[in-house]
């Protein structure tokens, strides 16, 4: 505004020859802006202006009006470069509003904390809970630790692999042939009532690469990790966790190799059980096991060298059984069980052959799992949480 009534002062002291250039020239306007140095606001302002106001334009008034806006401009002005004065503006503005307008109607404001993100885990219930994985790589989580892999149904072609059991709101880890480990919330995986759901659909497993195995547990749990090479370690469930759909290397498979289910450690004074495609089982303290949370691991049983190389000998499956408990072999649907007692004729040190099954107990074993003796009911509520493959996908 003070520009402008600039502009409108040089027209009123120039009045008579303003009126004669808005009368005779056809393009007024840049011959005002020319003549008397105005902007194309100050001009089109007193051109906008009839000639009889222009006529009427008083110099007092005029005056009058920029010196009240220059003022009002030099205020503003030190308004802006003053945070203190901007400051003790805004709250005498605020006492005046609350003068005016703060009746009991008036909005109270009130300090509180911030909102915060709902964690979904809080609204779901920790109930026991048991993983089957299936030679395909399907998973699908029950209800309830009593399930029976075999009473399920599997689609076509496929088949019963292995099972881990734990709670509802632990992670569930898997294992793949090639070593890597991969994570899901256990409560995230689909109903036992249908065939599940593939994990390469939320998994990026490298190509070819096919689900070993699967644990859940408490952070410090520690598994059996090993190879059909004969190699192995214990890790912390903590150091297996991946929040990558990649997942992480961690086990170290030899050439050629196949990675065994994971059996779980129950407890320090556990013996380690592992058994040969000879019919060969080696029992040893699972102390003698190094723990480390990757890696190839150290040599569980000996395997030849010629063997080894041309896989004509593999250890085919690995329980880790806790003091009193029975190892359970199965080789395809045949089971057989080994009492704690019987167990210790198989007793020697970590990485050697052996002793052979006794006559008439099938040479090729799959899997085995330890089981505890029935404690209220609860059938090996406290056995190993794992069973591993069906016939024919030995080692995987």
């Amino acid at each position: 505004r003070l520009h402008i009534l600039d502009g409108l002062l040089i027209a009123f002291l120039n009045l008579d020859e303003v009126i004669r250039i808005v009368r005779r020239e056809d393009e007024p306007k840049p011959v005002l802006m020319k003549r008397f140095k105005l902007s194309d606001e100050q001009a089109e302002e007193i051109l906008n202006t009839r000639l009889r106001h222009l006529a009427k334009l008083e110099e007092m008034k005029i005056r009058e009006e920029q010196k009240t806006l220059s003022a009002e401009r030099e205020e503003l002005e030190a308004l802006l470069k003053s945070k203190a004065k901007l400051k003790k503006l805004i709250a005498a503005e605020i006492r005046a509003d609350a003068e005016k307008y703060g009746d009991e109607r008036r909005t109270k404001i009130i300090e509180r904390e911030a909102a915060q993100a709902i964690d979904e885990t809080t609204l779901i219930p920790n109930e026991p809970v048991t993983v089957v994985l299936s030679t395909g790589g399907w998973v699908r989580s029950a209800k309830g630790h009593d399930v029976e892999p075999g009473a399920l149904s599997y689609k076509g072609g496929d088949a019963f692999k292995a099972l881990a059991r734990g709670r509802s709101l632990q992670s569930a880890v898997f294992i793949d042939s090639t070593g890597r480990t991969y994570t899901l919330p256990a409560h995230s995986l689909p109903s036992a009532r249908g065939h599940g759901e593939p994990l390469s659909g939320r998994l990026d497993p490298p190509d070819g690469a096919k689900f070993a195995g699967v644990m859940i547990g408490e952070p410090e749990d520690l598994w059996l990790l090993a190879s059909d090479a004969g190699y192995g370690f214990t890790a912390r469930l903590k150091d297996l966790i991946s929040d990558r759909r990649a997942g992480k290397t961690v086990l170290s498979v030899p050439e050629n190799a196949q990675v065994l289910a994971p059996a779980p450690v129950p407890s320090p004074d556990s013996l380690v059980a592992v058994v040969s495609s000879e019919g060969k089982l080696l029992a040893f303290p699972v102390g003698e096991v190094p723990e480390m949370p990757r890696g190839k691991g150290n040599k569980l049983y000996d395997i030849p060298g010629k063997k080894a190389r041309a896989r004509t000998e593999l250890m085919t499956a690995a329980a880790v059984v806790p003091p009193n408990a029975s190892l359970v072999l199965w080789s395809g649907e045949t089971e057989r069980v080994i009492e704690w007692r019987d167990l210790q004729a198989y007793i020697g040190e970590r990485a050697q052959r052996g002793t052979v099954l006794k006559r008439g107990w099938p040479r090729n074993v799959d899997r085995m799992e330890a089981r505890l003796p029935a404690q209220d009911g609860n059938k090996g509520d406290k056995a190993e949480k794992n069973d591993k493959g069906d016939k024919g996908d030995k080692g995987d």
